[in-house]
């Protein structure tokens, strides 16, 4: 294994709060050292940070990789490059592939496919249901075997509550993570933009803040009766941040994240019906955002993720209504983030996609620490970039922020010690 000193970096480690100027020093895929090399430490390759910010690798829990069955929107291998380049080193890919992740054979293959690229630690969430048909129970015990984190339903629906209760009922039972998506299918159906002022004034039909809150309201219920482990992916209401905030402090085992889009964002930036903006959940009223934000700060949200969902020209180049939701985001996460953070101290901005996301993956939270695996992230928290097509990796091109200038961007991304990405 190749042994690197990066030196004279500004070390950023959100798990406990370090901020200071010195040299990492990396082998056999791990942090020996920090400060002082190792005594006989020799480095193969050295690495100079001098202005850039060392930090641990960022984890996105919101990502189609669109493998198998939509390549020609994306592949694996393009999207991990993308990550790679994001400064991301441990994505969560939800289930709803074709066909979805609901056989043990399906995730095996997924796994062997990602550690063959030697790109991104990649984390499969199978589904929770055949098919992702939301009546049958999938073979969970099978999945986790294979690999799977966690399950959900991605944006499937569940035929009915008695699904649903049997399914958190049998993940308590084996103290299986559920992770689902907060929107009620019926108060959202045929909806494209957040029932508000703009969506009537665009003659765009909404989808009600209520859609998604009644769909919190269920799932706290029956994660409280069940004592069931549950993620709510992607919340965009205030009304949700509430109800969260007062589920955890009533002892309910409940995590939750917001995309990037939804932290800087609102239902204003659909403009003349731009479709980069169609999204799902769709973005909310500037109260809406304010209090995501808000959220974010007091710990209510555990994680920002990138929501990263690449899209075809042709599913976007379409009217508003008809256009196909969702974004790419892989590249995007990190100066979203740290454009979030404002003046706040970097370890802390940094903990919603690094320390946050880690636990809610269940695995061990990135740090600079000897002993922990080098997955790490060097970036150059003053650059600024324009965000057009050429600029991303991803097969996705489609972005509500293209045109935007944003600061901060990943100079070397390393996985298990390795430089996997250098600008």
């Amino acid at each position: 294994m190749v042994r690197v000193r990066i030196s004279n970096g500004r070390l950023v480690d959100p798990a406990s709060g370090r901020d200071e100027v010195g040299d990492l020093f990396v082998a056999d895929g791990a942090i020996v050292a920090s400060g002082r090399a190792p005594d006989g430490f020799t480095a193969d390759r050295v690495i100079d940070a001098t202005g850039l910010v060392v930090a641990p690798g960022l984890v996105d829990l919101g990502v189609r990789l669109r493998e198998p069955g939509f390549e020609y929107r994306a592949t694996l291998e393009s999207e991990l490059v993308a990550a790679a380049a994001g400064g991301i080193t441990s994505v969560a890919c939800p289930p709803d592939t074709d066909p979805p992740l609901d056989e043990p054979g399906l995730v095996e293959m997924l796994k062997r496919r990602a550690s063959s690229l030697a790109l991104t630690n990649v984390y499969p969430v199978g589904a929770l249901t055949r098919s992702l048909g939301g009546e049958r129970l999938a073979e969970m015990m099978e999945l986790a075997e294979a690999g799977c984190v966690a399950f959900s339903q991605a944006d499937a629906p569940f035929a009915d509550l008695t699904v649903l209760l049997r399914a958190l009922q049998y993940a308590a039972t084996f103290d299986l993570a559920v992770w689902l998506r907060p929107e009620d299918s019926a108060l959202a159906s045929r909806g494209v933009a957040h029932e508000g002022e703009v969506a009537t004034r665009l003659g765009l039909p909404g989808i009600p803040s209520l859609a998604e809150t009644v769909a919190i309201a269920t799932i706290l219920l029956v994660a409280r009766e069940t004592g069931a482990r549950v993620h709510l992916c992607r919340i965009s209401t205030a009304r949700g941040v509430s109800m969260v905030r007062e589920a955890k402090a009533d002892g309910v085992p409940v995590t939750c994240d917001v995309s990037a889009n939804h932290v800087h964002l609102s239902e204003m930036d659909i403009g003349f019906f731009d479709s980069n903006c169609r999204l799902s959940p769709p973005l909310r009223h500037p109260r809406d955002r304010d209090a995501l934000v808000a959220g974010l700060v007091d710990g209510t949200i555990d994680a920002i993720c990138s929501d990263h969902t690449p899209v075809d020209e042709d599913g976007k180049d379409l009217p508003f209504s008809e256009a196909e939701p969702g974004a790419t985001g892989l590249e995007l996460l990190l100066p979203l983030t740290i454009k979030w953070g404002g003046g706040r101290p970097l370890p802390e901005v940094l903990r919603p996609v690094t320390v946050g996301p880690a636990r809610v993956l269940g695995i061990p939270a990135p740090t600079l620490d000897a002993g922990a695996r080098a997955d790490l992230c060097v970036f150059d928290p003053s650059l600024w970039w324009r965000v057009e097509p050429s600029a991303l990796r991803s097969q996705g091109k489609n972005t509500p922020h293209l045109g935007y200038e944003l600061q901060g961007r990943a100079c070397y991304t390393l996985v298990s010690g390795q430089v996997v990405f250098e600008r």
